[in-house]
């Protein structure tokens, strides 16, 4: 069913702190057989960014050329695979990354954006709106310049949506946005596959100016349809921020592997990346 919800409380309002830097990857690795790793079957679909979220200053060839800053040190934590990611602290910590075209779907028609979060708390200590963090998203102030976001609700929202995890597509002047989630059990400190895809290129009947998906661990959860509230998304100069899309609610948890690709990633390959996380997992357990 289709979903709309309104991108409150977006404030650019940057917190005051010391920020390092790491260059975001992009582009194809070869492989002549199956990845051998979660990083090189991401790389083997071409994302325009990807940001590991990994410990350290590496520099990685990227197409793209972004620089991430981290604000306020986030910490360190392991993935399932034993990769690092960050953790953050629920009150002012987040990543930005500078406004790029591949990171807006007008410039394909087609945009996904994936991610693995580890979500440390049910009732997040800094949320927005009726009590919802946005976690990661290419937003900016006043709801003045938005394109698309990812959501979760903490469990004491007012709108009766227990840990509903979600993601939108806006007008550029935000207000009320089509979207799809799943509401799920969510258990502290497990990991999440997420993927969100915008597409306003594939037409049809049913979906006559585009469709947003919402993926969990490489299963379709929910598809919906942008028509019904007239949204036409924009290209902005909005950054892309992982751990707080706007600067008033925050995530309190873990996020590694952002990938954003400008294409529309197949639920095959995105459940390849899903498995090829345990598979890492058992080549590390079998010392190999």
């Amino acid at each position: 069913m289709t979903r709309r919800r309104r991108a409150a409380g977006l404030l650019a309002v940057l917190v005051a702190g010391a920020a390092m830097t790491q260059t975001a990857c992009g582009g194809r690795t070869p492989s002549a057989g199956p990845p051998a790793s979660y990083d090189a079957a991401v790389r083997s679909d071409s994302p325009a960014l990807y940001l590991p979220l990994g410990a350290g200053n590496t520099v990685k060839r990227s197409t793209a050329g972004l620089e991430a800053a981290y604000h306020h040190a986030p910490g360190v934590t392991s993935m399932p695979n034993g990769d690092q990611a960050r953790v953050f602290d629920g009150t002012s910590q987040y990543v930005e990354v500078p406004d790029d075209d591949r990171l807006s779907v007008t410039t394909t028609g087609e945009l996904t954006v994936e991610a693995w979060m580890r979500p440390d708390t049910l009732t997040f200590p800094r949320t927005a709106g009726s009590g919802y963090v946005n976690w990661l998203g290419k937003v900016s102030a006043k709801e003045v310049r938005t394109e698309w976001l990812a959501r979760m609700y903490s469990r004491d929202n007012t709108e009766v949506r227990a840990n509903r995890i979600s993601g939108y597509v806006f007008n550029r002047g935000g207000g009320l946005g089509a979207g799809s989630y799943f509401e799920d059990r969510v258990r502290p400190g497990e990991w999440i596959h997420y993927a969100l895809v915008i597409n306003i290129r594939d037409k049809s009947d049913t979906y006559p100016t585009g469709y947003v998906k919402i993926y969990k661990n490489g299963v379709l959860r929910d598809q919906d349809a942008l028509d019904a509230y007239d949204i036409a998304p924009s290209n902005t100069d909005a950054p892309l921020r992982i751990g707080a899309a706007g600067a008033t609610s925050y995530f309190k948890g873990a996020i590694g592997k952002v990938a954003v690709y400008d294409s529309e990633v197949s639920q095959s390959r995105l459940a390849a990346h899903y498995g090829a996380m345990s598979a890492d997992l058992t080549r590390s357990a079998a010392g190999t």
